[in-house]
């Protein structure tokens, strides 16, 4: 698998930016056990869409083993933060590039995508899921992590409420709803506590 040239892009989706660390640690004190609960498995090929600075990435990167993990990214220093996190790990590939051009972007198709706390900002949250489905393989499976629709000053980590504006929170059926018709079907809703879960769709045959 390759990707293109890291080229500076110029649009991020509103109000994904990556959170302080110090919080969003202490909120994913075992980013293991979480990727483990989404079923992420050794041996898959797997897609860390908006990576980020790399937090999950890392453990899917411990996870998958002999796989391989892509960690995707419009922000190059996110990238650079990313790489920087999984400096050691043989497994990691890294692309710079705009979510809406995914499969213009990953050649082979892949096991899995995951989007974790992005898919609230997704101005075409359908398209994404149909850029998805493009580069999954047959039954492959598309993971989204998203904050519960929780009033955001209920939603506080170290004493301060976090996330997404309240009226950007999705909850699971929002969610389903927008992305079964670009041909997936939900298999189920993991519980993330304390104020997350994960909707994990399989791609229809």
């Amino acid at each position: 698998m390759k990707g293109p040239p890291m080229e500076q892009q110029e649009k991020l989706f509103p109000a994904t930016s990556m959170p302080d660390p110090d919080w969003w640690q202490t909120l994913w004190s075992n980013p293991d056990a979480t990727i483990s609960a989404l079923g992420i498995q050794a041996g898959m090929e797997v897609v860390d869409l908006c990576c980020g600075d790399g937090y999950f990435t890392t453990a899917i990167a411990r996870q998958v083993g002999a796989g391989h993990v892509i960690g995707f990214d419009l922000d190059l220093g996110m990238l650079e933060q990313a790489k920087a996190a999984c400096q050691g790990a043989n497994n990691c590939i890294w692309i710079a590039g705009d979510a809406c051009e995914l499969s213009q972007l990953i050649e082979e198709k892949v096991d899995y995508v995951l989007i974790a706390n992005t898919f609230h900002g997704v101005p075409d949250p359908l398209g994404l899921a149909r850029e998805v489905a493009a580069i999954l393989k047959p039954g492959g499976r598309f993971a989204i992590v998203n904050w519960y629709p929780l009033p955001r000053e209920e939603t506080t980590v170290l004493g301060q409420p976090r996330g997404p504006r309240t009226d950007m929170r999705m909850s699971p059926e929002a969610v389903q709803a927008v992305v079964e018709p670009a041909g997936f079907v939900l298999e189920a809703v993991v519980d993330l506590q304390p104020y997350h879960y994960g909707a994990v769709f399989i791609l229809k045959s």
